[in-house]
C-alpha cells in the first residue's frame, strides 16, 4: 500500500546575495533533518531567482516536528534576504505552477535622470512679426 503525504516547501529567493551558497551550507543538513523525522520524499530544485525544498510529510504533524527543530530554525534565519526572500507555505511550488516568481523591482530613482525641456525654436523676434497672408490669383 502506498503511502500518500502532504507536501510542504520552502522557497528561497535570492537577496542581496545569490540563495545559492546558502543551499550548498544548509541543503543536507535540512534533508537529513527531515528523513530523520519521517518524510517520505523530498525534492530540491534550483532556479534563476532562487532555490526551494519540496518535502513530503506523512502529515503536518511530522512537518511541524520539523519545522521546531532549532537547527532548521537557524537555516531558515540565514536566507539571504530574511525580509522577503523566504516562502513557506503547504503544496508544492516552484515548477507546480502555483505562482510566478518574483522578478526584481526597478529602482526608485537611482539611475534614471529628468528629460531636458525641449527648446522653443522660435524667437521673440518671430512673435512680434505680423503673420504672412499668400493671395493666389483667382
Amino acid at each position: 500500500m502506498d503511502r500518500v503525504g502532504e507536501w510542504f516547501t520552502i522557497e528561497v529567493l535570492n537577496g542581496s546575495s545569490s540563495a545559492r551558497p546558502w543551499y550548498e551550507a544548509y541543503g543536507d543538513l535540512l534533508v537529513g533533518i527531515a528523513v530523520s523525522n519521517g518524510a517520505l520524499e523530498w525534492d530540491w530544485q534550483q532556479h534563476p531567482w532562487g532555490c526551494l525544498l519540496e518535502l513530503e510529510f506523512p502529515s503536518e504533524t511530522e512537518w511541524e516536528r520539523f519545522r521546531a527543530f532549532p537547527a532548521v530554525a537557524a537555516a531558515l534565519d540565514a536566507v539571504p534576504d530574511p525580509v522577503n526572500g523566504l516562502i513557506v507555505h503547504p503544496g508544492r511550488g516552484g515548477s507546480s505552477g502555483s505562482r510566478w516568481p518574483r522578478r526584481p523591482r526597478p529602482l526608485a530613482g537611482s539611475g534614471s535622470a529628468a528629460l531636458p525641456e525641449p527648446e522653443d525654436d522660435r524667437s521673440d523676434s518671430d512673435e512680434e512679426k505680423s503673420p504672412t497672408v499668400l493671395i493666389r490669383p483667382a
